[in-house]
């Protein structure tokens, strides 16, 4: 690739106000994930929801939140982006006010599913409407930039503003903070954002989407509940939606798209990097509260310093890949992120392996938004725009999916030890090894094949 790519491409006014609207909601989306993390007592507290049922306020959003983004990201570019897009800032602002008035544990865990469904509907089609408004090369690689720096800011963001509001006000007002945002998005995207054309639109794959849509959810749902019956059911499910693919007239997810190497190892590498960082985030937070016996609004601030080096990331990452390739970029910037962990392998019981760990964070979050951009440009690249929206539901998927199954596999693998401190360090160990690893096979993998 040519040094001319490298030159930072302009954008006109209409394109900043599209990227205003269309990474803004990604940034929220990202932050109302996180945003309840560290406050998760509190929230149990005031709904009456028993100490061992508080996982469930997270896994209630990512269950639809990995189990439809697949099948929205098709019906994205079956039915219009756009469409999908508004539809997902509606139900997000209603699940918002209801998670924000409720009163029973029932009320809550709805709100928490239907904003993990807004989100199965809204990111794919934003994030298709990006690629399609954005031409392939430097341009696009620095509006990806741009949205991994604001994806993973925003994680690090709603933890540091999750404390802050609970700490201040109340864990309601976390719910209440996204009604305004999706309010200014919905009434702004239709002035500014066509709908998407589909040149000759097939029917709806109904199997394909039933078999996918029940597998990942049985499967997230088995390991988050450590469930063999329906983590065998899961399996069943995604062996009859791959049948069906193979013989259906119009596939739910073209099984070519799904044996390019970018697609296949491009999305490895999102799960790899976003269960890995998930759950080293987790496991220090455990660290932090339970060793070093620091409050959610500390633990929010120390997470939070080093989540700057997202902001400096997302668009140098852009920059690089210009200039060295996906190829280079990815397996380079996973890697980073697994030297930094290894340095918290070896914090101690005493405060003073913050001199240590901060640094740690602030050099791994640049290498996993770094990480982020690089999978994303390279699971959507060298595709047409009418299969953009399966290709970013399918980089979304792989996203949510990650980011659900990482904490209860390595929290498992953390339990094996009797202290604590032992089994956190045990699991990061375990983290390091399965990236280093995957950074071989994912430089493998991207090989230029003979022609």
């Amino acid at each position: 690739m040519t040094t001319a790519t490298t030159s930072s491409p302009r954008f006109t006014g209409r394109q900043r106000l599209i990227l205003l609207v269309l990474l803004g909601a990604g940034f929220m989306l990202s932050v109302d994930f996180s945003i309840l993390n560290v406050a998760l007592p509190e929230v149990g507290q005031g709904v009456g929801l028993e100490l061992t049922a508080l996982p469930w306020i997270a896994s209630a959003y990512a269950l639809p939140a990995a189990g439809f983004t697949l099948l929205c990201g098709r019906l994205a570019d079956l039915f219009g982006r756009r469409r999908l897009f508004l539809a997902g800032m509606v139900l997000l602002a209603v699940a918002s006010l209801l998670g924000g008035f409720a009163t029973s544990p029932e009320v809550l865990l709805a709100a928490r599913a239907l904003q993990g469904l807004s989100t199965a509907l809204s990111v794919p089609a934003s994030l298709s409407l990006l690629t399609t408004t954005f031409q392939e090369g430097a341009t696009r690689d620095r509006v990806l930039g741009l949205n991994g720096a604001l994806l993973s800011g925003g994680f690090t963001i709603g933890a540091l503003v999750g404390g802050t509001l609970v700490s201040l006000l109340s864990w309601r007002t976390a719910f209440f903070v996204n009604v305004p945002v999706a309010v200014i998005i919905l009434v702004l995207t239709p002035f500014l954002i066509s709908e998407s054309k589909m040149p000759d639109r097939g029917k709806l794959d109904v199997l394909g989407a039933i078999t996918v849509t029940g597998g990942l959810l049985a499967v997230v749902y088995a390991i988050i509940e450590q469930s063999i019956p329906a983590g065998a059911i899961g399996i069943v499910l995604l062996a009859a939606f791959w049948l069906i693919e193979l013989r259906a007239a119009a596939p739910l997810a073209p099984l070519r798209i799904l044996k390019r190497q970018t697609v296949k190892w491009g999305n490895y590498a999102g799960l790899v990097v976003f269960t890995m960082e998930t759950a080293m985030i987790f496991l220090v937070t455990l660290y932090l509260q339970n060793v070093l016996t620091f409050d959610p609004l500390i633990t929010g601030l120390i997470f939070g310093v080093p989540g700057l080096a997202a902001v400096l990331a997302g668009p140098i990452a852009g920059r690089l890949i210009g200039r060295y390739g996906y190829r280079k970029v990815l397996p380079a910037g996973l890697a980073v992120q697994g030297l930094a962990t290894v340095p918290l392998i070896f914090v101690g019981s005493g405060r003073i392996g913050l001199a240590l760990l901060i640094p740690a964070l602030f050099i791994g979050f640049f290498g996993h938004v770094t990480s982020i951009v690089a999978y994303t440009v390279t699971s959507t690249s060298g595709l047409p725009n009418e299969e953009q929206g399966l290709a970013t539901g399918l980089t979304t998927m792989t996203q949510n999916v990650a980011i659900t199954i990482g904490i209860p596999i390595l929290s498992a693998i953390a339990a094996t030890q009797s202290a604590e401190l032992t089994g956190i360090q045990l699991a990061l160990t375990v983290n390091v090894i399965i990236t280093f690893v995957s950074v071989v096979l994912i430089w493998i993998g991207l090989r230029p094949t003979a022609r």
